[in-house]
């Protein structure tokens, strides 16, 4: 839990980054009742106010939380593989102050019980805030229309089958009507079912490994077909998870029409391709499949010219018993939320994206589209900050992350990117000094990064 900390909190010598503003100069932040009051160069050339809990960032970013908008937790219902607290855990030590859950629980959140049950669940762990979406259909079952008016009334942030396309077309195009009503957003997981019943990316791979495949096409069609419900309706459609390079095409080719349409895409899918997959790997088994190179290469693209509009860790955690199986049987997804920073600065060190458009991605605009009270340096907003250091080399090790489950396709890989701390509402709530959340009592004194 969090400790009481005194009401104020000075950060000396940051490099404070705000891409919502184009801030990035060096300077100090005050915060106070977990707002920020100021912030600016020369803000404590008098020394800091007295009583305050004083954070030396030693000259290290410090940035807005990230906000991550695609998180699964197993509770309620599989609590053996994450918890509120194991992935609030694993979210602070990832930067990530506020992650959005999907609805495919046990029970679905298809009804104002379940919304109201993240939100409690929420506040009594009291680490990164979790919102969470509402299923666009009962039971995630792909034809009865969920209550989304009153769902978003009681705190839904955004509608979603979680895990499984709205297949039925007349059922999005009551889904985007309704939902325009009151402004709602309706995420789709885009796999046209009947045509993604493989374990990888069809090609010359899958066909060697003797694996069925899944073409790119799955997703296109289901875009292109929401796209055009998209026209019919006027609704807001954000597309998750992009992998397909000819997805990315269609979107940016819908957004030059002006339609209302969003989308986001995950680390592995612009850091590996299909043959990640090597030997049958399991833990490179996710849905949709790791592409191709080219289309890897597109996805950079996309991020690069602002088809993608954010990027989450489209964490899914699961135990060794779903993974350790053979292919065929192996479990989709993998964790996500410590390692999104780090993987994603892999794009400024390759000179494929500035900080600024990388962090807008990870904060401001993932806030934007789901209408959070997040992701910016501004006067009145909550002092979520993350402390990082752009540069400092790391090797992640699965069996270290706080999530309960293992199971990242990135175990061993070289990073460059480290979060330091972590404050939620002003409060440190992670530091990288003991790898764990802080005692109960605060240190009153200054803490160097």
């Amino acid at each position: 839990m969090f400790h009481r900390d005194p009401p104020r909190t000075a950060f000396l010598n940051a490099r404070l980054i705000d891409p919502a503003s184009g801030l990035d100069q060096s300077g100090e932040l005050l915060a106070e009742s977990g707002q920020i009051v100021d912030f600016g160069p020369r803000l404590f050339d008098n020394g800091p106010p007295e009583g305050c809990i004083v954070v030396d960032c030693g000259g290290r970013y410090l940035a807005p939380g990230l906000v991550d908008m695609r998180v699964e937790l197993g509770e309620p219902g599989n609590e053996h593989m994450e918890t509120f607290g194991s992935g609030g855990q694993a979210a602070l030590a990832g930067g990530v102050t506020s992650m959005v859950a999907l609805p495919n629980t046990e029970p679905v959140v298809d009804d104002v019980a379940g919304v109201e049950f993240v939100a409690r669940r929420a506040r009594e762990e009291k680490l990164a805030k979790i919102y969470t979406y509402a299923a666009v259909t009962v039971g995630l079952g792909g034809k009865e229309m969920t209550e989304i008016g009153l769902l978003e009334e009681y705190g839904a942030v955004g509608f979603t089958d979680g895990h499984q396309a709205i297949a039925n077309a007349q059922v999005m195009h009551r889904a985007l009507s309704y939902s325009r009503t009151f402004g709602a957003v309706i995420l789709q997981h885009p796999a046209e079912p009947s045509l993604s019943g493989g374990l990888m990316n069809a090609g010359e791979l899958a066909t060697r490994l003797g694996l069925a495949g899944i073409s790119p096409l799955a997703e296109v069609i289901m875009v292109e077909r929401d796209l055009r419900i998209v026209e019919m309706t006027g609704g807001r459609y954000h597309v998750s998870h992009v992998s397909a390079g000819e997805t990315v095409e269609v979107i940016r080719r819908a957004k030059a029409r002006g339609l209302n349409v969003t989308c986001d895409t995950a680390p592995h899918y612009f850091t590996l391709n299909e043959l990640a997959v090597g030997d049958y790997r399991t833990f490179a088994k996710v849905s949709p499949p790791l592409r191709s190179e080219d289309d890897r290469l597109a996805v950079v693209q996309g991020l690069v010219d602002g088809t993608i509009d954010a990027i989450a860790s489209d964490h899914s955690p699961h135990d060794q018993d779903s993974k350790r199986l053979p292919f065929a049987l192996a479990t989709f997804g993998v964790v996500g939320l410590e390692t999104l920073l780090p993987l994603s600065l892999a794009l400024v060190h390759d000179g494929a994206l500035d900080l600024q458009s990388l962090l807008a991605k990870l904060t401001c605009n993932p806030a934007q589209i789901l209408d959070l009270p997040a992701g910016r340096i501004a006067k009145g907003w909550p002092a979520d900050l993350v402390l990082f250091d752009s540069d400092k080399p790391w090797r992640i090790d699965a069996d270290a992350l706080h999530s309960k489950s293992k199971n990242s396709a990135f175990d061993g890989h070289m990073v460059q990117g480290r979060v330091l701390r972590t404050f939620v509402d002003g409060r440190t709530a992670f530091t990288i000094a003991d790898g764990a959340l802080p005692a109960a009592e605060p240190r009153a004194e200054t803490i160097g990064a």
